[in-house]
């Protein structure tokens, strides 16, 4: 009887890891913001935790690549929620990044801490990076989900 058990176990130990793996860390997708040929062509988002857990730390990493040397610039970064803009930043590009970033492809990765009292529920994000002459090399838009601490575990 042991011996039937342990199997069953197992595969519900290998199922609760799954499922806690893919809620900590998975693809975005994400979708240009005009169909234009960008210069930095952008491969991916991953958003750590997804879902984002209000009052804490959310890293969003975005690779790319870039067919010209950048040497400086800005992400302008747009938040909304049901299509009214909650909120607005501006980074400097090397401060995401060591600069300047050599053509091929590259990793950035910002993390913040959402507020207290962002609610729960469905956000777009549209990402424009600029260069140091304000000319856009890439735009993009994707959508994330914040939830209340208590429904995601701590790992």
């Amino acid at each position: 009887m042991e011996f039937q058990f342990q199997p069953k176990l197992n595969h519900l130990l290998c199922l609760f890891i799954l499922i806690l793996s893919s809620v900590h860390a998975q693809a975005t997708s994400f979708r240009y913001c005009a169909d234009v040929n960008y210069a930095v062509k952008v491969s991916g988002i991953q958003i750590t935790p997804d879902p984002v857990v209000r009052s804490r730390p959310a890293t969003f990493k975005i690779s790319a690549a870039t067919g010209e040397t950048i040497y400086g610039g800005k992400w302008l970064t747009t938040v909304a929620y049901f299509g009214f803009v909650v909120h607005t930043e501006i980074h400097d590009f090397c401060e995401e990044i060591s600069c300047p970033v050599a053509t091929g492809s590259f990793v950035a990765s910002h993390t913040q801490k959402l507020p207290a009292f962002a609610p729960p529920g469905t956000y777009t994000v549209e990402m424009t990076l600029k260069n140091e002459k304000n000319e856009p090399l890439t735009c993009i838009s994707f959508k994330f989900k914040i939830v209340f601490g208590s429904f995601v575990p701590d790992i």
